[in-house]
């Protein structure tokens, strides 16, 4: 019998079938891994994005020189020696009386090959070596920490000189090395670091507990998770690569004539500052924007693959 006061009947007394239950509203599934949601707020970072920007003319100006200039930089006229910037010639000539926008231009190109390439040599070596250090341990861990101290005690610069001047070749490719040889430490600590914190979380212990191999732990399980301190230290250290080139250059011990390069034209300009202040200028904020676009890059890099600054 039923109950009249039941809230499925009615007043006739006749059972009805409940309301179905509402659906619930559709979500859309949030991809929350570490480089999405890195990702998203980059896209959201004005200072990243503006940063990416001025790289990115930087590297057109490197690779396609001709969409900037059709100036031919080795074309010059002692008759044009350091006039002052005008509308057909923005930068004016240097002091042989070449166009100084085509020279700048040009630069960059040099520049940027030697700071990739070196950056690139350190990820590889300073990444497989602490890799391996931080994996295996025990003697390993020993030696390659030993031969990362001994480098370490090495001067950045005075290594630099004294290296560039033995090998007396100095071009992209002996700059590029001798960088690599001083710069892949840090890396190789920070690689280290990051796989001695990663390597004893659940899932690598699970892995392990299945039968994974070394190989399939290190580069599948271990290295995804351990990767980013290095991605954000390699953009920063792609802005300090390409000081580091201005610098030997600077010094005499790096790119030489007829070469292009900001550094040189740093080099050859300096004693004109008083007289003809746009031959130092012009390089040397090319130069700074560069590098500062890089470190702003790595620094919203580490702040958007870091949780905890979000």
């Amino acid at each position: 019998m039923s109950d009249p006061t039941h809230p499925t009947a009615p007043a006739g007394g006749t059972e009805v079938a409940p309301p179905p239950p509402e659906p619930a509203p559709a979500t859309t599934e949030r991809n929350a891994s570490l480089w999405a949601d890195a990702r998203r707020q980059l896209l959201r970072d004005p200072v990243f994005i503006a940063a990416s920007i001025y790289v990115l003319l930087v590297a057109s100006m490197a690779a396609f020189p001709t969409l900037w200039t059709r100036q031919d930089p080795r074309a010059c006229d002692v008759q044009r020696t350091r006039i002052a910037p005008s509308w057909e010639h923005p930068f004016g000539f240097n002091n042989l009386g070449c166009d100084y926008y085509s020279h700048a231009i040009h630069g960059a190109r040099p520049s940027l090959q030697i700071a990739i390439f070196a950056t690139l040599g350190i990820v590889l070596l300073g990444g497989i070596a602490g890799l391996l250090a931080g994996y295996f341990g025990g003697w390993v861990d020993a030696i390659i920490s030993r031969i990362t101290d001994i480098f370490f005690s090495l001067p950045f610069l005075l290594g630099a000189i004294v290296f560039l001047t033995v090998i007396k070749q100095q071009n992209v490719w002996t700059l590029a090395a001798v960088l690599i040889v001083l710069g892949w430490t840090t890396i190789a600590r920070i690689m280290r670091g990051s796989v001695l914190s990663s390597k004893g979380l659940d899932y690598v212990q699970a892995a392990k507990a299945m039968g994974a191999g070394h190989g399939r732990l290190m580069f599948r399980h271990i290295l995804p998770n351990a990767i980013a301190p290095m991605v954000v230290y390699a953009t920063i250290t792609l802005g300090a690569f390409v000081s580091a080139e201005a610098t030997l250059t600077y010094l005499g011990v790096g790119l030489q004539p007829p070469e292009e390069s900001w550094g040189i034209m740093i080099s050859q300009h300096q004693v004109y500052f008083l007289d003809h202040p746009w031959l130092l200028l012009f390089p040397c904020g090319l130069l700074v924007g560069t590098v500062l676009s890089f470190i702003l890059m790595g620094d919203a890099l580490r702040d958007a693959l870091d949780p905890k600054l979000r």
